[in-house]
Formats: structure tokens, C-alpha cells, sequence
């Protein structure tokens, strides 16, 4: 299933994304909904500076600006949207599930930072299943702040036949 092509995508950026300037009401709104119905830690609340808490999104009301592949426009559903992304050719996938993601929380972003994302396609790998062969893709996404220290790095991994 993986072609040369495919195995030389390995490592292509897949999208990048600059959120907005991470705000104190934005970092209270979340832990309050993250800690509901108990009151979040106060390093949350009134810190200085004030700390997100690790599960923190900065891109889940608006993005400030995104970039994705020249390729893009592509629905976020489509078996296949790796490789239309990547300017590939289509597999014919048809089905596709969620293989498991993983976070890793690297450095806490506080107040005023400028978090920039990052999407790569870190591997390919095949494996037999009952219905026969499967590719597994992984993706990762990595998180900078502005100073350009990593903050989080997600790894998702698609089960498609």
C-alpha cells in the first residue's frame, strides 16, 4: 500500500495555524468549564502570571491565521484527504477510524502567548486486519509559543482500508 511517494511524504507539514494572543477571560472561561462544579485552582483564576490549564485550546473559537496545503479544500472526512493533501494520488480508501491520539503537555502557556501549530505527517505503516490490509497513518501536531518553546505535541493515528 505505501508507494516511494508516500514513504517520502513522511515528514511534510500538513497545515499550520497562529492563534490569537491567549486573553485571562479565555483561560478563566476554560478552567471554569473544565472544573465545573468545583472551583478551579487559583493559578487558574488570578495568577501572575496566569496559567492555562494543559487541556487548553487556543484554536477552539478562531484562528488568526492558517495555512494548509496548496491542496486543501478537501473534506475533512475523505479517506483519502491525506494523500489529496499531500498532492498524492488518492488510494480509493473508503473507510477510515480513529486509531487513538495521544497529547503530551510539554510546558504550561500562560497569558499573552502566541501559540503557532504545527501538522506533519510523521509515518505510514501497514498491518493486516480481518478485512484485509490496512494503512496506518500518523499525524502529529506540535505547539510552539512565541519564543518558539514546544508547549504540546499531539500524535493521532487513522486506521484507513
Amino acid at each position: 500500500m505505501i508507494s516511494s511517494q508516500m514513504a517520502q511524504a513522511q515528514g511534510a507539514v500538513l497545515a499550520t495555524r497562529t492563534a490569537y494572543p491567549i486573553d485571562a477571560s479565555s483561560i478563566r472561561r476554560w478552567a471554569i468549564a473544565v472544573y465545573w462544579p468545583e472551583t478551579p485552582p487559583e493559578r487558574f483564576l488570578c495568577g501572575r502570571p496566569l496559567l492555562a490549564p494543559e487541556e487548553f485550546n487556543p484554536f477552539a473559537w478562531a484562528v488568526a491565521a492558517a495555512e494548509e496545503s496548496p491542496n486543501g479544500n478537501i473534506e475533512l472526512n475523505d479517506p483519502d484527504r491525506l494523500e489529496k493533501l499531500l498532492g498524492l494520488p488518492p488510494l480509493g480508501l473508503t473507510v477510515q477510524l480513529n486509531g487513538g491520539v495521544e497529547m503530551r503537555y510539554l510546558a504550561p502557556m500562560q497569558e499573552g502567548d502566541v501559540i503557532t501549530s504545527v501538522n506533519r505527517l510523521a509515518r505510514y505503516a501497514e498491518r493486516e486486519g480481518r478485512r484485509g490490509p490496512m494503512l496506518l497513518s500518523t499525524t502529529e501536531d506540535t505547539w510552539t509559543n512565541q519564543e518558539g518553546r514546544k508547549v504540546l505535541t499531539s500524535t493521532m493515528t487513522l486506521i484507513r482500508y
